[in-house]
C-alpha cells in the first residue's frame, strides 16, 4: 500500500467514512422517525448502508493486498472486485426498498410531515458527503482499486440523494400540508438514481470477473512501449485483463534467432520494464521470447 499524501491512504479514508456515515445515519434516521419524513428516513438508511460497504471495503483492502500463496498463486486482487460487486448489490437493494416504501406511502396517502428539521439535516449532509467522495475517489484512482472507486460513488450517490431530499423537503416546507406528497415522490426519484449507480458498479465488477480487456488507450501504450524496445523484431498474441482495478498481461515477442539465451532474456526484461513504465496500472507482464525468421526488420505486431 502506498502512503502518498501523508494520512490519505485507502484505510484512513475508509475509516473516516465509517465515522462520517455513522453520524449521518443516526441523525437522518432520527429526524425521519421524529418528523415522519420518508425522504430523510430513506436517505438515512442509504447512509447506514454505506457502513456495510465501508466494512466490506476494509475487509477487501486487508485481503486483496496479501501476497500470492499456494492456494492463490495469482494473488488476492480479485477480492476487491467481489467487494465492489457487493457494494453495488447493497446499493441496488437500498434503491429497491426506497422505491417500494415510496409507492406504498403514495397509495396509502402520505402522512403529515414536519419538514424543517429533515430539510436542515439533508442540506448539512451534502457538502460532507461530496468531500468524502472527492477524497475517496482521489485515493481510488491513485491506488487503482475498484472497490474504493465503487465506495466513492456510494458517497457521491448519498450526496445526490441529500440534494434531492433537500429539494423535496423544501417544497413541503414552502407548500405546507397540501404538498406532503412531494416527500414520497422525491424518495421515488432517489430510488431510480440509486438503481442506475448500482447497475454501473455491478457491470464494471462483472467485466473484471470475466476477464474483460482494458481500454484501447492502455493497449496502445503497451504496443508503443514494446515497439520502442531495442531488440524486439515483432510481437503478437497480446493478452491483457483487468484485475482489481489493475492490469495483468502477457505477450510473445520475436527476436533475432542468433542471440544467446541471456540476450533474449535481457530483451524480455526490457519489454516488461517498458510496458510497466508506460502505464502505472500494469502490475504484471509475462513476456515469452521466440525466434523470428525476419531478423533486422522494424518492430511490428501481428
Amino acid at each position: 500500500m502506498t502512503t502518498h499524501d501523508g494520512w490519505l491512504t485507502p484505510r484512513s479514508v475508509t475509516w473516516g467514512s465509517v465515522a462520517v456515515n455513522s453520524a449521518l445515519a443516526i441523525g437522518k434516521i432520527a429526524a425521519g422517525l421524529t418528523c415522519a419524513s420518508q425522504t430523510i428516513l430513506a436517505d438515512g438508511l442509504h447512509s447506514a448502508s454505506d457502513l456495510l460497504t465501508d466494512a466490506a471495503v476494509l475487509a477487501g483492502l486487508r485481503v486483496s493486498q496479501k501476497p500470492a500463496d499456494r492456494s492463490h498463486p495469482y494473488g488476492h486482487r480479485r477480492f476487491s472486485t467481489l467487494v465492489a460487486m457487493f457494494v453495488g448489490a447493497t446499493l441496488l437493494g437500498a434503491g429497491a426498498w426506497i422505491a417500494y416504501s415510496a409507492v406504498v406511502a403514495l397509495h396509502d396517502s402520505p402522512p403529515m410531515v414536519r419538514a424543517d428539521l429533515p430539510f436542515a439535516v439533508a442540506v448539512a449532509a451534502i457538502p460532507i458527503k461530496e468531500l468524502l467522495y472527492q477524497l475517496t475517489r482521489r485515493v481510488a484512482r491513485r491506488e487503482g482499486d475498484l472497490s474504493l472507486l465503487a465506495n466513492a460513488w456510494h458517497h457521491r450517490s448519498d450526496a445526490f440523494t441529500s440534494i434531492a431530499a433537500a429539494i423535496g423537503l423544501g417544497g413541503v416546507l414552502l407548500g405546507g400540508p397540501g404538498w406532503r406528497m412531494l416527500d414520497s415522490l422525491t424518495a421515488l426519484v432517489l430510488s431510480a438514481f440509486l438503481v442506475v449507480i448500482a447497475a454501473r458498479v455491478i457491470v464494471s465488477s462483472a467485466e473484471e470477473l470475466i476477464d474483460r480487456a482494458p481500454g484501447e488507450r492502455t493497449l496502445s501504450r503497451i504496443r508503443d512501449a514494446m515497439g520502442r524496445t531495442r531488440g524486439v523484431v515483432s510481437f503478437h498474441a497480446i493478452r491483457a485483463r483487468k484485475v482489481g482495478g489493475k492490469v495483468e498481461m502477457d505477450v510473445h515477442v520475436q527476436v533475432d534467432p542468433q542471440l544467446t539465451v541471456r540476450e533474449g532474456h535481457d530483451i524480455a526484461t526490457a519489454v516488461k520494464r517498458a510496458v510497466m513504465e508506460a502505464d502505472a496500472n500494469i502490475v504484471e507482464a509475462i513476456v515469452h521470447v521466440e525466434p523470428t525468421d525476419r531478423p533486422g526488420e522494424a518492430p511490428q505486431s501481428s
